[in-house]
């Protein structure tokens, strides 16, 4: 008896949700670069690492998933949107932001993923790997953090803390000069 080999033309309820998500990730990352506001982005940021984390999940790598959570959606768009909000850097469109190249963008965008998606299609089309839960693997990336990497991870959250010390610093507009404010006995009021 021969084993029927599943095919992409019948998907499993699992590929159905990785499909979804996949899409929504997608469609969120191109909603990060299209949008006209910076926070709208960085909002649009986090609904692309959600669904992200939601695919890590379908595939049964709940560590990634939650470390994608925790790490991308916890610390690095919090930490964009605190820059953002410190340096009172300027929220709306700016025409002088704008190089006008936005259909020389588009091409080049559109031919890198149509390449992209023609030599990952041709290179996987008769590949199938069934979604099955595997053995968690938590405790040797945890093991390999601890013992291998914890000195770049602690230089890391250094580098992080001084850029975030040094945001408040640049934002803050009563340490711009040492003298104290005139008040009004010293202008002879």
């Amino acid at each position: 008896m021969t084993e029927a080999v599943p095919s992409y033309l019948s998907p499993t309820g699992q590929e159905i949700v990785f499909l979804l998500l996949g899409a929504v990730a997608v469609g969120s990352a191109l909603l990060v670069v299209t949008t006209k506001q910076l926070v709208h982005a960085a909002l649009w940021l986090v609904v692309s690492f959600g669904a992200l984390a939601g695919c890590y999940l379908v595939l049964t790598a709940e560590f990634v998933a939650w470390v994608q959570v925790l790490i991308y959606v916890g610390a690095v768009v919090v930490l964009l949107l605190f820059g953002i909000m410190l340096t009172r850097a300027p929220i709306g469109r700016s025409a002088d932001l704008d190089s006008g190249n936005r259909i020389t963008a588009l091409v080049v965008a559109v031919a890198t993923a149509a390449l992209l998606v023609t030599v990952v299609i041709d290179g996987f089309h008769t590949a199938y790997a069934p979604l099955e839960p595997g053995p968690g693997s938590a405790q040797e990336l945890g093991a390999s953090v601890f013992r291998n990497w914890v000195l770049p991870f602690e230089a890391l959250s250094v580098l992080l803390l001084a850029a975030l010390i040094g945001a408040i610093v640049l934002s803050r507009t009563d340490i711009t000069s040492a003298a104290p404010p005139p008040t009004d006995e010293s202008r002879g009021k």
